[in-house]
């Protein structure tokens, strides 16, 4: 058989063109570990830039998405180290932009719960965010962030608890369950849910 009669697979196609489609949900997670725009901004282009450099890394065939969670997971760490330090909104500006309040009575309640939210640490907020906005499993967060999954799962009974503590609900009760579009925007700092 001559090779011009031999038929040929289609080319893989090319993993990088998948990276536009995370762009939304890696800023609100970027946004939601930092609590700044302008830095989560500058986080998810470092992030898009090891993930095109380092493309052949990635397994084809695996969760793109998670595989770009971790990459800015550990920029993010790893800027912080760094610095030795923590940047914090605490005039609560850069937070307070990102958002549009709701109507009426449930103001007072949604601003509860932003400065709670924004109060937690950062591994407790990544845990909340990864488990809860951004729909992973138990598993996925602790293969994105190196950790057990039961310390993924102890980290989140801890923050749901601590959020408890903050919002003054009784010890047992679930301050995110059948969360509001507003309650996510605030864990993703955007008006999109991941799924």
């Amino acid at each position: 058989m001559s090779a011009a009669s031999t038929p040929q697979a289609p080319p893989a196609p090319d993993p990088r063109d998948e990276l536009p489609e995370h762009l939304a949900s890696l800023r609100a997670f970027a946004i939601s570990l930092c609590g700044n725009a302008a830095m989560a901004d500058d986080l998810v282009q470092d992030t898009i830039v090891k993930a095109w450099t380092n493309i052949d890394k990635f397994q084809a065939g695996t969760n793109m998405r998670a595989w770009l969670f971790t990459i800015l997971r550990n920029t993010f760490f790893s800027v912080n180290r760094k610095r030795k330090r923590e940047v914090s909104d605490s005039d609560g500006v850069h937070a307070a932009s990102l958002y549009e309040k709701p109507a009426h009575d449930g103001r007072l309640a949604f601003n509860d719960f932003r400065k709670a939210f924004d109060q937690l640490s950062p591994e407790h907020r990544e845990v909340l965010i990864l488990a809860g906005a951004s729909g992973f499993s138990y598993d996925e967060v602790a293969e994105m962030t190196g950790v057990a999954v039961g310390t993924v799962k102890s980290r989140v009974n801890r923050a749901r608890a601590r959020l408890c503590d903050l919002l003054g609900l009784a010890a047992g009760d679930d301050p995110i369950s059948g969360g509001d579009a507003d309650t996510l925007a605030v864990m993703g700092r955007s008006g999109v849910h991941a799924a």
